[in-house]
């Protein structure tokens, strides 16, 4: 065992725990199911209320950035924190593409353009979202830049960009380097997603100038570097929508009653519930764990988030189905959050790569044949 796996520490710190009371307080008193669904029907999810409390209200925005930048200087062991709880509300906020996959990207720039929007963005001023699919994942083949046609004129199309609805400035990757391009600039195709939560959109530029934060190769460096932390991260948001169907399906057996009986003093149904508990309990080690090997830095953080994704993407897409199933008939009605989870789950399950790429990356670490 190396030194850094001899000190993962998986357990949530004080602190760590005082910022999951502010954050599920706020979307207790601000996100509730039914205000979710009635923001996602009106084809607008985004709460820019709720967005600015907890961007710059609790400073949940800043947790990745540095102090000298004007941000909290924590770590991804915070951040994972607050996209549990953000995954047990399906809350419709930028913070995975914005507060996580940019800020990720801005501070592998290292330029005093990139040190300007994050402090703009810790600050909760501005919104920014990488202009990337979110099915990109850590270890695949970037997709092909958009064109310089001169002058920082950028030209070209990037699809399934998650978030790009809400975001101030797009950052481009282009084939001079990063670009820095406000969103009223570009023309944003609206897509109609399996999430409603999170929306997509195509953008398209033509000749749309933008400011520029890296050369190529820092710009892809960094583009990798924050698909693993955003892979990683993501795996805390399954985590914590999978503790929300657990506790909501087992309180719900509780109270439902058939011939005189709770329906989960049904043996088959305990069973199941008890394997789903040990899923989640499983899937939260995963979690801390990627979350950990992200903050230390750990030389096995790529492998570490690789199996935290493979795992917990089934763990969340199994306790939303479980959710369902087991709420009866009102599991399967529009109004009742439970088709929420399952789609943010489905969702989830695509983002940042899928359950065979992150197998793959976990037989190409461990040097063992490819899953067939």
């Amino acid at each position: 065992m190396t030194a850094s796996r001899a000190s993962l520490d998986l357990l949530y710190s004080d602190t760590e725990e005082e910022l999951r009371f502010a954050v599920r307080a706020l979307l207790a008193d601000h996100c509730a199911p039914a205000t979710v669904l009635a923001r996602a029907e009106s084809g607008r999810p985004h709460d820019p209320a709720l967005w600015r409390t907890l961007a710059s209200g609790i400073g949940a925005a800043g947790l990745l950035v540095p102090e000298k930048l004007g941000g909290a200087g924590a770590s991804h062991r915070e951040a994972a924190v607050v996209l549990e709880e953000l995954g047990r509300a399906v809350a419709p906020v930028p913070y995975l593409t914005g507060c996580v996959l940019a800020t990720e990207i801005l501070l592998g720039c290292d330029t005093p353009e990139a040190a300007d929007l994050l402090r703009a963005l810790a600050a909760g001023q501005q919104v920014c979202v990488p202009a990337l699919p979110l099915t990109q994942a850590p270890g695949a083949p970037l997709p092909q830049p958009l064109r310089d046609t001169g002058g920082g004129a950028l030209t070209g199309t990037a699809t399934s960009v998650a978030d790009a609805t809400a975001a101030d400035v797009l950052l481009v990757l282009a084939d001079t380097g990063l670009y820095a391009v406000p969103a009223a600039g570009a023309r944003l195709t609206g897509a109609v997603p399996l999430d409603l939560t999170r929306p997509l959109a195509t953008v398209t530029l033509d000749g749309t100038p933008g400011t520029r934060l890296a050369d190529p190769a820092t710009a892809r460096a960094a583009v990798a570097g924050a698909l693993l932390s955003g892979a990683g991260l993501l795996a805390s948001e399954q985590l914590g929508l999978a503790e929300w169907c657990l506790t909501e399906t087992v309180a719900h057996v509780r109270g439902r009653h058939q011939f005189n009986r709770p329906i989960g003093s049904f043996q088959a149904l305990k069973h199941r519930l008890a394997r789903l508990w040990l899923d989640v309990a499983s899937a939260r080690a995963a979690a801390r764990a990627a979350a950990d090997a992200l903050a230390t830095a750990s030389p096995d953080a790529p492998l570490t988030v690789a199996v935290a994704q493979a795992y917990c993407s089934g763990v969340a897409v199994r306790a939303a189905e479980e959710c369902v199933q087991l709420h009866g008939g009102i599991g399967m009605t529009w109004e009742h959050p439970a088709h929420l989870y399952l789609k943010r789950a489905k969702s989830d399950s695509l983002a940042l790569g899928t359950t065979g790429h992150h197998l793959g990356l976990v037989a190409d670490f461990a040097e063992l044949p490819a899953p067939a």
